[in-house]
């Protein structure tokens, strides 16, 4: 691998996506999507006491299947990359705990399932491994009672505000394959640009998503027309719209092969969502379901995964703090 402009990796020879796996709750299974995905949850506890116990089985659920869909043994896998939106990652950890792997926890809030994938394609690309899982979820549930409100309260939603995903996505890169192959990666900068509202998570991430967009392009040399489609994580829609305009205004037209996995996810007309979708499974289950599909049925050769992340909790929210954004990117060409 070698470095390009200021801060793209590309690979000299890029891994393969070999596998991926995708498990969605009740939310997400009456979206467009439904179809693309390998099991729909029928309620958020799926038989466990507790949210966060959910959460923590989806992850697992979704991680052994991409292992056992790949035909690679788990003894064989390198290691595992993986993060989630708790405090701490215990969903991951706790998922992973009996696994044997090689656990490498982290965390980019919600561009938490990019991260992954540009972390395991250097670990692979640099040879310090052949076959790496990369693994992201979060919890609607889990996520409202530690970020915003306890659903018992029943608090009034604003419509910027943004449904977190109840799901986990994985994803099998291995050192040898056919494609897809993820060629480039783009990590993000912190742009903070002093939005305070955590129920306008969009207009926070916009500016992230920005700068390595821009970043990408100056590094690689390519414009928008390259790619067959360029995918944000979760700006849902008041994010989505921001970005076409911040974009517009540096002169790059992408409204024509753009689109957000929050908007993707959920029915706006249909489903009372508000925003679109957002949290780690909202890249994570969008792209092992829905993209990789389209990856592998050749519909899409080239696309630009950037997912993008906000990077607070609940004590800096109370502490009046603004919201940083982060925003990760992977070129995933076949």
């Amino acid at each position: 691998m070698e470095k390009i402009g200021k801060h793209t990796i590309k690979f000299m020879t890029p891994p393969t996506i070999t596998s991926t796996a995708s498990i969605v709750g009740p939310k997400e299974m009456e979206g467009p999507l439904s179809s693309y995905f390998d099991k729909c949850l029928e309620d958020e506890f799926w038989g466990e006491k507790s949210w966060e116990k959910a959460e923590s089985k989806i992850l697992k659920e979704t991680a052994y299947m991409a292992i056992k869909k790949s035909n690679i043994s788990i003894s064989n896998i390198d290691f595992c990359f993986a993060g989630d939106l708790l405090n701490q990652c215990i969903s991951s950890s706790f998922a992973l705990r009996d696994s044997n792997i090689p656990f490498i926890g982290i965390f980019g809030a919600c561009s938490t399932f990019v991260e992954g994938l540009g972390l395991a394609s250097v670990f692979i690309d640099g040879g310090a491994g052949k076959n790496i899982l990369c693994t992201a979820s979060s919890h609607f549930c889990s996520a409202e009672k530690q970020f915003r409100f306890p659903l018992e309260l029943g608090n009034q939603r604003p419509q910027s505000s943004q449904w977190t995903v109840t799901g986990a996505g994985a994803a099998l890169l291995s050192s040898s394959g056919n494609g897809p192959f993820v060629t480039h990666f783009t990590p993000g900068r912190i742009v903070d640009m002093g939005i305070k509202d955590a129920n306008n998570m969009g207009a926070a991430m916009a500016p992230a998503a920005l700068d390595t967009l821009l970043t990408h392009f100056e590094d690689t040399g390519r414009n928008p027309s390259y790619y067959d489609a360029i995918i944000t994580g979760d700006l849902g829609h008041v994010g989505k719209e921001i970005l076409i305009e911040l974009s517009q205004s540096k002169g790059f037209n992408i409204k024509s092969n753009y689109n957000d996995c929050g908007v993707l996810i959920f029915d706006k007309e249909k489903q009372d969502t508000h925003a679109g979708g957002s949290g780690c499974a909202c890249c994570g289950t969008v792209f092992s379901g829905y993209l990789f599909n389209m990856l592998q049925n050749k519909k899409y050769k080239k696309i630009l995964l950037i997912a993008t992340g906000a990077l607070m909790n609940s004590t800096s929210t109370q502490q009046g703090e603004s919201i940083p954004g982060i925003a990760h990117a992977v070129s995933i060409e076949c």
